[in-house]
C-alpha cells in the first residue's frame, strides 16, 4: 500500500474545509485550517506537507498574503489558490513571479483539482 501525500487546504469556511477534505481524502492526507494563522501553525508542526492550497478570500490575511507569509520559511513547498472570485491582476502576478503555482476557480471538479495536485507534487 502506498501512502498518501499530504496536503494542506486553508480556508474560512468550515463547509469548503469539509467537502474538500471529503473530496480528496481518496488521493491525500488533507490536513485542514480555518484561518491563514492556523495555515501557518500547521505548516511548522507538519514538515511532510507536499502543497498548500488557500482560498483567497480571508479575514484578517487573504490568500496571497498567507502565501508570502508562508514562503519565508517554506519557500520549497508549491502553493495553489482555489478561489469563487475571478483571478485578479494580483494573482496573476503572482503566478508570473512564482509565488503561486496555480489558480483553480471555484466549482471545480474535485477529478481535475486532485490531478492538478498530483501534477505539482510529481514536478
Amino acid at each position: 500500500m502506498s501512502v498518501k501525500s499530504v496536503i494542506l487546504y486553508v480556508d474560512d469556511e468550515h463547509i469548503n474545509l469539509l467537502l474538500f477534505g471529503r473530496l480528496m481524502s481518496k488521493h491525500f492526507e488533507v490536513l485542514t485550517a480555518a484561518s491563514a494563522m492556523e495555515g501557518l501553525q500547521m505548516l511548522d508542526e507538519n514538515p511532510e506537507v507536499k502543497v498548500v492550497i488557500t482560498d483567497l478570500r480571508m479575514p484578517k490575511m487573504d490568500g496571497l498574503e498567507f502565501i508570502k507569509e508562508a514562503k519565508k520559511k517554506f519557500d520549497d513547498r508549491p502553493y495553489i489558490i482555489l478561489s469563487g472570485f475571478e483571478k485578479s491582476d494580483a494573482v496573476k502576478d503572482a503566478i508570473r513571479q512564482g509565488l503561486v503555482e496555480e489558480y483553480i476557480q471555484k466549482p471545480y471538479s474535485s477529478e481535475v483539482v486532485a490531478d492538478r495536485i498530483k501534477e505539482t507534487i510529481s514536478t
